[in-house]
């Protein structure tokens, strides 16, 4: 069964298709997830096998809330089914909105709720390799200076969130 993901259709929020709301371009609600130790930062690897941005590095966990779920929850259920984290209730950031070509004649323009989780990189973490092929901590500046300097490595929401707003989502974190 096709997931439906909340998105907007002539001004309302409407349930539609997961898909379709990537090849039509629609405006839709989203779940960033970044679990930190500190100033480093868990990053995953992309399945290759995902519909998009297959292969490239994204941040810890990031996906769409099913119909009538609330993002704090979706965030939550992510990191279990992806990664197999539990036990974690990430903090809220920020909502941002942005628009990126992801491939394929498919386009992401969400309106994404972003959370910081934090733990300690001994946390057990059992990836779903129909999700993730593997992860790594990275520290938080090296990680934007290594999107900066090879994009084409990263999925496009990762680059985005680091070149333009990383302050807003890591302000807190970066002081510590």
């Amino acid at each position: 069964m096709p997931q439906m993901i909340p998105a907007w259709v002539g001004g309302s929020l409407t349930p539609v298709e997961k898909l379709e709301v990537h090849q039509k371009g629609l405006r839709h609600k989203a779940v960033s997830i970044f679990v930190m130790d500190g100033q480093n930062v868990l990053i995953q690897r992309r399945a290759a096998g995902k519909y998009h941005s297959g292969g490239l590095w994204a941040n810890t966990c990031c996906t769409h809330p099913m119909w009538g779920e609330a993002p704090e929850d979706c965030a939550v259920r992510r990191m279990r089914e992806e990664l197999g984290i539990c036990g974690l209730y990430p903090a809220y950031a920020d909502r941002l909105e942005y628009r990126a070509d992801v491939g394929s004649g498919l386009t992401e323009h969400e309106v994404v709720d972003v959370y910081l989780a934090y733990v300690k990189p001994s946390t057990t973490i059992t990836l779903d390799p129909e999700e993730v092929s593997e992860v790594r901590w990275v520290g938080l500046y090296d990680l934007a200076a290594e999107v900066k300097r090879h994009p084409e490595r990263f999925t496009r929401w990762l680059e985005i969130y680091l070149t333009k707003h990383l302050g807003q989502i890591f302000g807190g974190a970066l002081r510590i």
